[in-house]
């Protein structure tokens, strides 16, 4: 469960109850380094070397043609990986044997995006003087990856988490006969404005704001700004009906979170934070959601913060998608806010359907 650092949970004692099975439940992905020459930013910037780390599970299946035709990708939220989607929450629901994407059936992709895990990031050494990546950087990566690595021509399925929602909307538009079917999981499909783009301001200003962050060439990481910045990670991402319940009382509260914070802070990069979270300034696919060719289902949760269901957003856009449904999960104990993204068990069975209309 990762996408925004994994904040979003909701459910923190489950999540606690999960984390030592995690890793007896991890599939054996395997890694795999893409490396393309003289990258073209939209920003105008180049690098000579762009490496795109992505992690695969299962074997390509071949038609007459010879046409990878069982490939899925799966793409990750801001500041995650692709290694997340081995969680138990979301690999013991569809991968495991007869799920829904079960590895004896699929060829699995999961990309490190630009920016994060063991792909190109600031943090390797360039710092705020790595080209100011985008969402479409991003995409044209992941498509390197599928098209000029694996030689898949067309997915059987492009679905994302978080940023990897909006990122599936924008793959679905680039290249629209490339997707056989598409499921875009907590995001919205219009331009980050109002309270989306506040909370992300308001981090990478945190950041820059603390006089040890030296515009990036910081001799040690700035952790005044880091806190503040990490502070509203945590709270957009939050569940209050199940969080209320794991931690009734404002002791149980404090302990967590005087626990929590050093282990988030722990891992972070300023820079890369920044990037991660500035990368969604130009995201917009609400001018192009007519392009998109392939049955698609968007799901999106009744207790999400960072795309709060009230402003009916995605029942106007749905409409232009001309086989696309929506999908509003509604909010409960057990749901985990933003993060329920990630918990398949609530959507396994829209998954179903839409491999079902798709083609089976």
């Amino acid at each position: 469960m990762h996408g925004l650092r994994g904040l979003f949970a909701g459910a923190i004692a489950g999540l606690m109850a999960t984390a030592c099975a995690a890793a007896a439940a991890e599939p054996p992905l395997a890694p795999h380094d893409l490396i393309l020459k003289n990258f073209h930013f939209r920003s105008g910037e180049t690098l000579p070397e762009l490496r795109l780390r992505y992690y695969t599970l299962g074997q390509p299946r071949k038609d007459a043609a010879g046409h990878i035709v069982n490939a899925v990708l799966i793409l990750h939220g801001t500041g995650g990986s692709g290694r997340q989607f081995t969680a138990p929450q979301f690999a013991d629901v569809l991968f495991a044997p007869g799920g829904l994407l079960d590895p004896a059936r699929y060829f699995l992709i999961m990309p490190d995006d630009i920016g994060h895990g063991a792909s190109s990031k600031p943090s390797d050494g360039l710092r705020m003087r790595f080209p100011h990546y985008d969402y479409a950087d991003m995409v044209e990566g992941e498509h390197a990856i599928v098209s000029q690595a694996l030689g898949v021509q067309q997915l059987r399925l492009v679905m994302g988490t978080s940023m990897g929602c909006m990122h599936s909307f924008l793959y679905a538009e680039m290249y629209p006969d490339g997707v056989r079917a598409a499921m875009p999981l907590a995001c919205q499909a219009v331009a980050l404005g109002g309270r989306n783009r506040l909370w992300r301001k308001m981090a990478v200003d945190a950041i820059e704001a603390d006089p040890a962050w030296k515009g990036g060439d910081y001799a040690a990481q700035p952790m005044l700004g880091l806190r503040g910045a990490e502070n509203m990670l945590l709270l957009v991402g939050q569940a209050p009906w199940p969080m209320q319940i794991a931690m009734p009382r404002g002791e149980q509260v404090d302990a967590w979170y005087q626990a929590e914070l050093p282990k988030r802070l722990a891992s972070l990069d300023a820079n890369d934070l920044i990037y991660q979270l500035d990368a969604s300034r130009t995201y917009d696919p609400s001018k192009d959601l007519e392009k998109i060719k392939a049955p698609l289902t968007w799901v999106n949760s009744g207790d999400d913060f960072i795309n709060p269901p009230e402003l009916g957003l995605a029942q106007v856009e749905v409409k232009r998608i001309k086989a696309g449904r929506f999908v509003l999960i509604p909010a409960g104990p057990n749901t985990h806010g933003h993060g329920t993204h990630t918990w398949a068990v609530f959507w396994k069975n829209d998954l179903a359907d839409l491999l079902k209309r798709s083609g089976g």
